[in-house]
Parts: structure tokens; C-alpha cells; sequence
């Protein structure tokens, strides 16, 4: 819900520039997608496929779960009226991939070739698109240990994205999401020993410095760094108090540019957090996007999702 809600809030501002501390923010609709005022966008969209997905396996990222993913998300894709250009460029040669093996639907190992093939035409795959969408993944891994967690957002995020960077801030994102539901605390910092040392190292500076600059100071956030720093930012430069759900996603879209994202990635975590209480009822009452979903059906899905 958390994440529904930052993605519908930022969703009128994407890709304006940055707003002052006390500029308004409101469900205000328009943006790429010419979205209603309340509707999220491709961030919600794709991580409810998530969701059924590992619903339909018993909370198992199996190839089933797997392929489920990649197929539904070429449907979606299809007809969305906004599509990250990376993760839009992945399906469409996975789909190619598909036809010449005479197959009218693309499987996760056709999206995984997608994925390299498409980094090795670009020289880069680290955009925040799967980073954007993994959240549903801790609540299906709630039960399990840390490291099954972890594999588990980093094997989701290779469906489309190849860089290694996106996959370790899914990994580490999905962690601080699983903590903070089961602990109520945000730990940004709790799935670093996951990592190797110096990796781990390098991802504690990132943090900090979310921690010392604002939201606007990531700019560059459709890049997956930016992107996990400048809703950290978010997180950290607000007070933990009753009202922190609504004042990190504020500041993610007062951050600008890819608001959006860095606010529904910010609200999946502060969401975990906090609950849906501290989702506004105005919000929650608007709330709604594609496959045709309120905000009672994001309700029932993340039970099913956390068994």
C-alpha cells in the first residue's frame, strides 16, 4: 500500500525539476502516462505480477513463478502507458527471442538473454526498474531466512536488469522491507553483511551519504543508485513520528525528476514500516491502477502474499 501510494503521489510530477521543502504535493493524476489522479503507474503494475506470481506458487520463486513473471509483464507491457525504455527493450527481445524458437510467449530464460543482450548493445542495465517493483518479495519471504530473501530480489532483478548494482540494491532494499515488517524498525543497512566486504562497504558510503545530503541531491535517480539513495534520503531527512509515511514521500517527489519511483520505492519501505494506518484515508480512497485494482484488492493481495 505504501508503495502504491508513493508511485500514484509522484506520478503527476515525474520528471519535473526539483520543488522547494514547502511546495504542495497532492494525487494531482497526469504525468508520462496522462494518469487519472490516484492511479499508479508501472512501478505498482509490475510488482502486483510479482506478487500473483509467487501467490500462484505457494510463496516459491520457481520457474513457473518465474516465467508467470516475464509473460505477464510482455502482455502488460503491450498496452502500459508508461514503460521504463530499459525494461521496455528487454521484453521486446525477449518476445524476439521467443519467435525464433517458434514460442508465442517469452519465457525467464528467453528475459534473462534479453537482459545481457541488451546491456552488451548499451553498455549499461542499471536503471531503477527492478528495484522499483521488489517489495512483494519480502512479504512472500517473511518465513524465510535473510540469505533466501535476498536471492530471491536479486534473481527477480536479472529477469531485466543485468547490471549487478540493481540486483545487490533489490537484495538490500527487499531486506530493510522484510525487517521493517517484521521488527516495525527501518534499517537501511541491515542486509549489508549479506554482502561481500568490500561491496558491503562501498553500499555503507552510498547510504551515508543519502543520510547527508536530500532527496534532490540525487538527480540522477533513474539510475538504481540514485534512485535507492534519493528514497533513503527521503526516509532519513524526515522524522520518525505519525505522520513520517506521508513527510518521506513528500520529499521524495519534492526531490524531482523520477518521482514516481524513488517515492513508491521510499513508500514500500516506510509502508513495512508503519502499516497502512498511516496511509491517508484521501489516498487510500483514490487509490487504484491497472489489472483494475483498489485499494482493498492491494490489501487482500499482500495477505495472500504473507501466507
Amino acid at each position: 500500500m505504501g508503495m502504491a501510494a508513493g508511485d500514484a503521489l509522484g506520478a503527476g510530477y515525474e520528471f519535473n525539476a526539483p520543488m522547494p521543502l514547502d511546495a504542495p504535493v497532492a494525487m494531482i493524476g497526469g504525468g508520462l502516462g496522462d494518469f487519472a489522479p490516484g492511479e499508479w503507474t508501472d512501478d505498482t503494475s509490475m510488482a502486483i505480477v510479482i506478487a500473483e506470481a509467487l501467490i500462484n506458487s505457494e510463496r516459491n520463486l520457481n520457474s513457473d513463478a518465474s516465467d508467470y513473471m516475464v509473460r505477464q509483464w510482455a502482455i502488460w507491457a503491450q498496452t502500459a502507458p508508461d514503460v521504463g525504455n530499459q525494461t521496455r527493450a528487454v521484453l521486446g527481445t525477449a518476445e524476439e527471442i521467443a519467435r525464433e524458437s517458434n514460442r508465442h510467449e517469452p519465457s525467464a530464460e528467453d528475459a534473462i538473454k534479453a537482459a545481457e543482450a541488451v546491456h552488451r548493445r548499451t553498455g549499461r542495465s542499471g536503471g531503477n526498474g527492478s528495484l522499483m517493483r521488489t517489495a512483494p518479495v519480502a512479504l512472500a519471504y517473511l518465513d524465510r531466512m535473510p540469505t533466501e530473501t535476498y536471492q530471491a530480489a536479486v534473481s527477480i532483478s536479472r529477469l531485466t536488469h543485468f547490471d549487478e548494482e540493481a540486483a545487490e540494491a533489490c537484495g538490500l532494499w527487499t531486506i530493510a522491507v522484510r525487517h521493517a515488517v517484521l521488527t516495525g524498525e527501518l534499517d537501511i543497512r541491515v542486509g549489508l553483511p549479506l554482502l561481500e566486504p568490500e561491496r558491503a562497504s562501498v553500499w555503507d558510503q552510498r547510504i551515508q551519504q543519502a543520510e547527508d545530503k536530500r532527496p534532490r541531491d540525487f538527480s540522477h535517480n533513474g539510475w538504481v543508485v540514485e534512485a535507492f539513495q534519493g528514497a533513503w534520503s527521503s526516509i532519513a531527512a524526515t522524522g520518525e513520528n505519525s505522520t513520517h509515511l506521508v513527510a518521506s514521500l513528500e520529499a521524495a517527489v519534492r526531490g524531482g525528476v523520477d518521482t514516481d519511483t524513488v517515492a513508491a520505492i521510499a513508500g514500500s519501505l516506510a509502508g513495512a514500516a508503519y502499516g497502512m494506518q498511516a496511509v491517508p484515508e484521501l489516498w487510500l480512497d483514490k487509490l487504484h491502477g491497472w489489472p483494475g485494482l483498489d485499494a482493498q484488492n492491494l490489501v487482500e493481495l499482500s495477505l495472500k502474499l504473507a501466507g
